[in-house]
Formats: structure tokens, sequence, C-alpha cells
């Protein structure tokens, strides 16, 4: 079985002058994340692998997830592949993972992850939000394999407000 936690990066600041992979998270999505993501503590496999958007918005979240689910700062690997605002670059991306690897946790982009959640996952949402995670559960144990997998749990902001 291969579990798959995808989680879009938190809300940016768009009043930040920069270039896209340089903007920085807004007020809001620090404080969301760090909600989110201390709701998402009991629902982690003792093993996993983590990879981030090189974009600082992305990372950033990830750092504030797993700081707050105490996974090793170390773990948490710059994926270039996962910085695409498209499904099938994405699906590409997360299909490439080594299979030694049960569990993936993936801080990306919009509209990348709604796609991906809805063409994979068991339930269909309009827009997964900014710092929303959903987990997914795929009965193989080959992540080049993954077809339709049965969506376990989201969690949005919205849910914990």
């Amino acid at each position: 079985m291969k579990k798959l936690i995808l989680i879009r990066h938190a809300k940016s600041c768009w009043e930040a002058i920069t270039d896209d992979l340089s903007r920085p998270l807004s007020k809001r999505g620090v404080n969301d994340a760090h909600l989110v993501s201390h709701a998402l503590i009991g629902h982690l496999p003792s093993k996993v692998i983590v990879w981030t958007s090189p974009a600082k918005r992305a990372r950033k979240t990830a750092t504030i997830f797993c700081q707050n689910m105490e996974i090793n700062m170390d773990c948490i690997i710059e994926n270039r592949d996962v910085y695409t605002f498209e499904r099938s670059q994405l699906v590409e991306a997360i299909k490439n993972c080594k299979n030694e690897h049960d569990t993936l946790i993936l801080f990306g982009h919009n509209a990348a992850i709604t796609k991906f959640v809805n063409k994979f996952g068991s339930e269909t949402f309009d827009n997964v939000p900014t710092s929303g995670v959903v987990i997914i559960n795929f009965d193989t144990d080959d992540w080049a394999a993954i077809e339709k997998g049965s969506t376990e749990l989201t969690i949005f902001p919205r849910d914990l407000k």
C-alpha cells in the first residue's frame, strides 16, 4: 500500500513585489499552516519522505508542517518536478517516487493538486484550499502503478476554525 499526503502550500502574500518562486507566505498562511499541521499529527505513519516545490511559499509551508509534526528538517527534499501547476507533470513526479518509500508527503501547487485529487482520489473538490491536506491510499506497492485510490482524510483550514 502507498499513502500520498498532498498539501497545498499555505496562502501566499501577493503584495510582495517578487517573482513567482520567491513569493512569501502571508500572515494568514503561516497561521493556517500551524493550525492544519497540528490537526495532521495523529494521522502520520512513523516513516515518511517529504518533497517540496522549490517555491519559497511551498518550502516555508513544509518547514512549518515538519517542525510541528516533529519530522527531521533534513528529511525535506526540494524536488523541482513538483513545482508545477499541471496534473500530468505532478502525476509523473509522483510515479517516479522510489518504492522503498510507502508514504510520500508532497507540498505543491494548484491547480495540479486539485486536479490530481479529483482524478486519483475517491472524493472530488472544486478546489483544495491553501494549507489543505488530502490523504489518498493506493492499493499497490509500486508508485509507478498508482491508479484510482481511496481518499482517507481531508483537513482544510476552514473546517478547523
